[in-house]
């Protein structure tokens, strides 16, 4: 199948990739250097060229907090440019499958979020991510919107890398305790959507597009993460620093934008409707570590800077 891919340099699109060639697709990706999609002449020249038989779109605004003093920047990539490939896959009539995130919702809910609560988002980032969404649901029915949680991987910056970089250089860390979600790994998301696609027949009559929340178990705190993070770390022989954690609250961890109490999403329509299952990141985390990090006897370095 011959998949082009947005945000390819990105951290889950760098795993869509990977996966993708791996699976033996015909694979298009690019970075957003290399395909602006802000820029609907660039998207429709590409689109047009190549003719794909899906799009996957990663590319994203995804500063949480920056987007508040970059709401411009963040509206552009996160809505207009979905917008402007929504647009042009109709007008080729090609499926465009778009990631997005539990930010969309505010977190005050008390169970995990199905796709059919109302989302009310609190920050430039979330807001500009459901705009998004929105624009491709009134423009373009042959779409799959998947939101996730609290994604990490081997590319890019992320939670785990934090941790273990900061372990390297502080004797103790304070991570939040109440705040509630699934992390979710890049790897489990690109194998997700290309199972989607692989077992799709999208010229059928009914075939079930819409919105599907991606679902990865088990539910922790951000503290929680982080200790998972280092006793896998330490069961990997990791010998280097014995950083102490420390239990806080968001009001002792004060951001700029206040994240969602609750981001755990629920993943029962996606299991029912296409087949996909939840994921397991601590598994997931497990196999991060083996191909990023090397472990000595009394150092820990990274295998790769991205």
């Amino acid at each position: 199948m011959k998949i082009l891919i947005t945000g390819a340099k990105g951290q889950v699109g760098t795993d869509i990739v990977i996966e993708a060639e791996k699976r033996g697709h015909e694979v298009y990706g690019f970075a957003s250097s290399e395909l602006d999609i802000t820029n609907k002449d660039i998207v429709d020249g590409q689109l047009t060229k190549i003719k794909p038989d899906v799009v996957i779109n990663a590319a994203a605004y995804t500063a949480v907090d920056k987007a508040e003093a970059e709401q411009e920047k963040a509206y552009a990539v996160n809505e207009a440019g979905v917008k402007n490939l929504a647009e042009i896959c109709k007008t080729l009539d090609i499926p465009l499958f778009h990631i997005s995130t539990d930010y969309v919702f505010d977190g005050e809910k008390k169970e995990p979020y199905v796709e059919t609560d109302t989302p009310n988002p609190t920050s430039v980032y979330g807001a500009s991510k459901l705009a998004g969404e929105v624009a491709l649901q009134q423009i373009w029915n042959k779409h799959i919107i998947l939101r996730v949680s609290w994604v990490f991987g081997e590319h890019g910056n992320n939670f785990v890398k934090t941790m273990l970089r900061l372990s390297e250089s502080r004797d103790e860390l304070s991570v939040v305790n109440d705040q509630y979600g699934a992390p979710t790994a890049a790897k489990s998301i690109a194998g997700c959507l290309l199972n989607i696609i692989e077992k799709s027949k999208f010229g059928v009559t009914g075939f079930p597009w819409g919105v599907y929340h991606y679902q990865s178990d088990p539910c922790v705190t951000w503290y929680g993460f982080a200790e998972e993070i280092f006793s896998q770390a330490s069961e990997k022989k990791w010998r280097g620093r014995r950083v102490k954690l420390k239990a806080i609250s968001s009001g002792q961890f004060p951001t700029p934008v206040k994240r969602p109490g609750n981001s755990k999403l629920d993943g029962e329509k996606i299991q029912r409707v296409l087949g996909v299952q939840a994921a397991d990141w601590k598994s997931q985390l497990s196999v991060m570590l083996d191909n990023i990090y090397c472990f000595h006897s009394h150092d820990f370095r990274y295998l790769k800077s991205n």
